[in-house]
């Protein structure tokens, strides 16, 4: 993964001048070019229908997007005014596409790029089908060289829709070209759950249903809707997030070792874990909505208050729900899933609890306190992990404390890439390994599309809270708790086996 690309090739990115392109996909590829990895020969082109710019006012456009990729201002000017340029699509009629193959081509000759096309759709998720039908219907899903397709997420919104947008896909392109991209999959310590799990076995071999007691994965998100409240009224946390990204946690945390480090072998493994798992019932599942709160000192609006939420809206901002996995490894352990805007702050931690001493030795001196061993493995920020283990206080009395060995990646590498540069560099190798198989995509909307079809209740959170109270309640039933994240400091407050006895 992640090597330098040796084709030449054309980037073609669709909502060429829209956000994504500006905050995440434009800088990604200033930075994968002043490290040599983008190739000699190689040009982007973006598509868009808005008829505000020509290439001279998009290259202009782009150097502002692009003032902190690290480029010089000589070498900025020089990539942009030499590989960027910009093309104007219309109505996106069968015309329209005709002129962008011209121009495609055009490019491609005068770049000498021998026909390798990656094509972007950086688009609103509507549309997605028609993107694809014109590129398959004007011959632009075959070239000269090698053709891929990307799409972002979400790739549909529900099985029904996620199963059309699949076949439509693969009416046109072989799932060899096609990309689903989920962001997560490209931050290097989501990769290096591969490593840890695959590469140290004193891990792996405690990483069943005999060591393990439960599991739980919180996606927190300190944020509201912002800007987004038109496309979240109508998706949701379920959709928006569970779905995709705590899902594809959930089947990296839980997928038994491929074969090998190849993209067909570890999708294979991801989808057995996914079809393994037990759709979740209504009383297993407890949805949030926030109210008014406070969030890093300031007050914020409940959802309720957002510019463009309904009144009578009835979306959830939180989701908590218990997973069961039906393996040999996994049998009996909880997985416990959290995520939601407007929580104290923004965090990605799974935390892994080991089963207690089946004796406890230490009672017959006093000690009656039982810290199980938490593995925590932070993802974002502060990215890293930490096992905490008791250990004896010096002098006397005697006594325990919980303290950890750990490791951060901010103390020994420096920056760490951003995921979509990872991507993007995978994409350019054909290395599908951090992308998501169409298998996969229909897999996690089975495990979740009878929650779509019933209208379970929402609880109201405080803005600054970790969620509603049955989320707690949902834990306590097995006689689990949330283990709080870590905090800024990276300090974790253990709790006691005896805290919920």
């Amino acid at each position: 993964m992640s090597h330098a690309s040796d084709h030449s090739h054309l980037f073609v990115a669709f909502g060429g001048t829209g956000d994504l392109m500006q905050r995440k996909l434009l800088p990604a590829l200033g930075e994968l070019h002043r490290q040599g990895l983008l190739g000699a020969r190689h040009a982007v082109l973006a598509v868009a229908r808005s008829g505000k710019h020509d290439d001279a006012s998009f290259r202009k456009w782009a150097r502002e997007a692009l003032s902190r990729a690290g480029l010089s201002e000589t070498e900025l000017r020089r990539w942009c005014d030499g590989s960027l340029h910009y093309h104007r699509l219309g109505d996106g009629t069968e015309l329209d596409y005709r002129d962008l193959g011209r121009r495609i081509e055009e490019i491609e000759h005068e770049r000498r790029l021998g026909g390798n096309r990656t094509f972007y759709l950086a688009l609103p998720p509507l549309a997605f089908p028609s993107t694809i039908i014109r590129l398959g219907e004007e011959g632009l899903n075959r070239s000269p060289g090698w053709t891929r397709l990307v799409i972002e997420k979400p790739f549909g919104h529900d099985l029904s829709s996620a199963r059309e947008l699949n076949e439509l896909a693969h009416r046109y392109f072989e799932e060899s070209q096609i990309y689903r991209i989920d962001h997560y999959l490209g931050k290097e310590t989501v990769q290096n759950l591969l490593v840890f799990r695959f590469a140290n076995p004193m891990f792996e071999s405690l990483w069943n249903r005999d060591r393990v007691e439960n599991i739980q994965i919180t996606v927190a998100e300190s944020i509201g809707v912002e800007q987004r409240s038109g496309y979240y009224d109508k998706a949701g946390a379920l959709r928006d997030m569970v779905q995709n990204h705590v899902t594809q946690l959930v089947s990296l945390v839980g997928m038994e070792v491929p074969r090998e480090f190849s993209a067909s072998a570890v999708h294979y493994e991801k989808i057995k874990l996914l079809q393994s798992i037990s759709p979740p019932t209504a009383e297993n599942v407890v949805f949030g909505r926030y109210g008014r709160g406070s969030v890093s000192g300031e007050t914020v609006p409940a959802y309720l208050e957002e510019t463009g939420v309904g009144s009578d809206s009835n979306t959830e901002t939180f989701v908590a729900m218990r997973l069961d996995i039906d393996t040999w490894r996994w049998q009996g352990v909880p997985f416990y899933i959290r995520t939601g805007k407007r929580l104290p702050r923004r965090v990605t931690q799974i935390a892994v609890t080991f089963r207690q001493p089946p004796v406890w030795l230490f009672r017959s001196i006093g000690v009656s306190d039982i810290h199980p061993n938490v593995l925590i493995l932070t993802l974002q920020p502060d990215e890293g992990f930490a096992l905490y283990m008791d250990v004896k206080v010096p002098g006397e009395p005697f006594r325990l404390r919980t303290l950890p060995l750990d490791f951060y990646y901010g103390d020994a590498f420096e920056p760490i890439p951003d995921a979509y540069q990872a991507l993007l560099l995978d994409v350019l190798n054909g290395d599908q390994t951090l992308f998501v198989h169409a298998a996969e995509t229909e897999a996690s909307w089975t495990l979740y599309n009878s929650l779509l079809d019933v209208q379970l209740p929402v609880s109201e959170y405080a803005a600054g809270t970790w969620g509603p109270g049955p989320a707690d309640e949902l834990l306590l039933r097995q006689l689990h708790r949330w283990h709080a994240p870590l905090d800024s400091a990276n300090r974790y407050e253990p709790r006691s086996a005896n805290d919920v006895r």
